[in-house]
């Protein structure tokens, strides 16, 4: 017999949301940067962090494709339209499409094969805040920072303001962008990879920029660690 069989209906919408609550993940996004960042997350959709400032979100368990990105140079009205000069979205505050290059990424996926967790640092759209990911929680230690001062070290053909593109974004062809699914590090990607060995320097970067830990992992994403 069901254990809800006799319950009102509003006890168990309670219940059922304190059980995704429960199973859901916490990323604790905090700016330590010296200037403000508008951070950025699909799902989430974003927040002005000044310097110290800490913004939590709670993901559904099963979230996958998703992302974190910090935003630099924005400017917003009232009704949370404006623009921002890297990792705009669309001009909104509060993101539903992922940011324009160049933008540094945390992505993830959670509870998938295995009930794993998989997440990265990304460079595939470029860089413009230092950043750290890691696990916080459940016995996980293993985290990713890209801390290098890729924006002042950028290739002058990767320029961009407030920060260094990625190849893709400049040249679009299948060399940097692997949009035949086959492709191999560049001297391009070299550069963004001895900088930060354990970030995504091209999209077929697997092997050495991806982690995982058991899901109901909780994470911190930090800008300028």
């Amino acid at each position: 017999m069901s254990l809800f069989k006799n319950l009102p209906i509003f006890s168990f919408l309670f219940i059922t949301l304190c059980f995704a609550l429960v199973h859901a993940a916490r990323f604790d996004i905090k700016n330590n940067c010296p200037y403000t960042i508008w951070a950025a997350a699909v799902p989430g959709g974003g927040k002005q962090l000044n310097r110290g400032q800490t913004w939590t979100l709670n993901v559904n368990p099963g979230t996958k494709m998703a992302r974190i990105w910090p935003r630099t140079g924005c400017n917003f009205d009232g009704s949370g339209r404006g623009k921002c000069q890297t990792g705009d979205c669309g001009g909104l505050l509060q993101c539903t499409a992922w940011g324009v290059p160049p933008n540094t990424l945390a992505e993830y996926a959670l509870n998938q094969f295995g009930n794993k967790d998989f997440f990265d640092i990304s460079l595939v759209d470029g860089f413009n805040v230092p950043m750290e990911f890691s696990p916080t929680s459940n016995g996980c230690t293993r985290g990713i920072k890209c801390t290098a001062d890729i924006n002042g070290q950028c290739p002058r053909e990767l320029k961009a303001p407030g920060g260094c593109n990625n190849p893709c974004t400049v040249f679009k062809t299948n060399q940097y962008c692997c949009n035949s699914g086959s492709c191999e590090p560049t001297n391009y990607s070299r550069f963004f990879k001895v900088r930060c060995p354990d970030a995504y320097s091209y999209p077929k970067d697997d092997p050495t920029s991806t982690f995982t830990c058991n899901g109901g992992t909780n994470y911190k994403v930090v800008f300028c660690p």
